[in-house]
């Protein structure tokens, strides 16, 4: 494979743009993509012709919004614009004429509020007014399948079958060669690879690299799922994240790992000696009004945290498992305890939202749960004590007692509690928010008014 290591050249003048191509020529560029989002977070993009690129670089690519999922245009409004992100650009490390720049939607010169990745500039802004950054570090769980042409997913080794199959040896070198594909790419393009691993299911795989600034992340992440898919593609394969291909296999999380930074000094303000934590977990005051923010908004987060019907399939304590599934149910906060929504991992320093899965947007996501957060840390609030026992285990009586809640558990309840929640419209603005609600009341829509083969199966010979 030729990679290349990420650029490290800031968006201006024209002449920086001019320097740019020369570079970029001289490894080989032939063309830009300038990949901004859907309101899926599925990347869109023209693509430019090297030559082009100082065109590229002030907006010169125009898209008609109503051809697009969430970006609220109607046939008779002006076009978006895109404005790439040349800090954040990388060579396709498959297709080395190919540069992937991560970009903006403007609207009539100005940056488009219902783009999701300029929802979450605008909410870093907000934190920056405190002094604040945010870190983030996003786990990649994935599914490797191959996929028959009836449409059928199954797991293509056929020696991947255990029961228990996580961090199985046999499992992970059998699919070496897509494995080492993603590593090296990962790795060569500075993401800094610092563990991966056969999942919880067979087919299933995590790749785990260092945590950065929340846009830089959200940009990986993007840009993960591209490159999954084309490696297994490559073998005749399919990757997906996909929250839960399979009703009795573990599904994809894409736990978002948080914290906040001092922006003067980069310092994590989260973390503590456990010695100073009376809870002895090692996070700070600033840390727990944090995740109290979550814990307030936390049924209206889930919503984009896990935003398809397919989610709430995952996030159930066991369905048609053999055993737990690993996934939260409760709107609830402990130290290392996996039944939370909301853990503390071990040596604390950030907290973790589990309910976050493979088929989040994370720019909206981390745009909300920053605001959320937020919240917390002006209004002092409390999140109360942590939750440290088995909560799959415990009885409705003693969840009532305990105060702890449930995450919706379906799509439309979690569209629901999003719409209800005034901080949505606070952050996102009344047309991000209504397009969420829009598109999202409509996939729900669709699915329930589908018949699928479970009812043909069962009720076709009941009645």
């Amino acid at each position: 494979m030729n990679i290349a290591q990420p650029f490290d050249i800031t968006q201006a003048a024209s002449t920086d743009v001019a320097k740019l191509q020369k570079e970029l020529e001289n490894k080989g560029v032939k063309y830009c993509i300038g990949a901004y989002v859907d309101i899926h977070g599925v990347p869109k993009a023209k693509v430019v012709p090297i030559g082009h690129i100082s065109h590229m670089a002030k907006g010169s690519e125009r898209y008609t919004g109503y051809a697009l999922d969430g970006l609220g245009q109607m046939p008779n409004e002006d076009e978006l614009t895109s404005i790439p992100d040349f800090s954040r650009m990388i060579q396709l490390p498959w297709e080395p004429k190919i540069a992937w720049i991560p970009a903006d939607n403007h609207f009539q010169g100005k940056p488009y509020p219902l783009n999701t990745r300029v929802a979450l500039q605008m909410q870093l802004k907000e934190a920056a007014k405190l002094g604040f950054g945010m870190n983030l570090g996003i786990e990649c769980e994935v599914y490797l399948l191959k996929q028959d042409e009836d449409g059928k997913l199954s797991v293509p080794d056929a020696e991947d079958k255990l029961g228990k199959p996580c961090y199985d040896v046999r499992g992970f070198t059998n699919s070496f060669e897509w494995l080492d594909k993603m590593a090296t790419a990962i790795d060569s393009l500075g993401w800094d690879l610092y563990s991966f691993d056969h999942e919880d299911a067979n087919g299933q795989f995590e790749f785990d690299f260092n945590y950065s600034d929340a846009i830089t992340t959200c940009d990986r992440l993007t840009f993960f799922r591209f490159m999954a898919k084309h490696y297994a593609r490559e073998q005749g394969l399919l990757a997906t994240m996909m929250p839960k291909p399979f009703a009795d296999k573990t599904g994809n999380g894409a736990h978002f790992n948080m914290s906040l930074y001092d922006l003067k000094n980069g310092n994590n303000l989260f973390a503590c000696d456990p010695k100073d934590d009376p809870n002895g977990i090692g996070l700070t005051p600033l840390g727990y009004h944090f995740i109290a923010g979550i814990l307030k908004h936390g049924r209206a987060l889930c919503a984009v945290f896990a935003p398809t019907v397919n989610s709430y399939k995952r996030l159930v304590r066991r369905g048609a498992m053999s055993y737990f599934s690993w996934a939260p149910v409760f709107n609830s906060w402990g130290s290392n305890n996996r039944t939370n929504s909301v853990r503390i991992p071990a040596g604390g320093g950030r907290c973790e939202s589990r309910n976050a899965d493979g088929a989040v947007n994370p720019y909206l996501a981390a745009a909300l749960v920053l605001a959320a957060g937020l919240e917390g840390v002006r209004e002092k609030l409390d999140p109360g004590k942590p939750n440290e026992d088995n909560l799959y285990a415990i009885s409705d009586e003693e969840r009532k007692v305990r105060g702890i809640d449930f995450l919706p558990q379906t799509l439309q309840e979690a569209v629901a509690a999003f719409s209800e929640d005034p901080l949505v419209e606070q952050v996102l603005g009344k047309g991000l928010r209504d397009e969420f609600i829009k598109y999202k009341t409509e996939e729900w829509e669709t699915y329930h008014l589908s018949v699928s083969k479970w009812e043909v199966d069962r009720y076709s010979y009941m009645f």
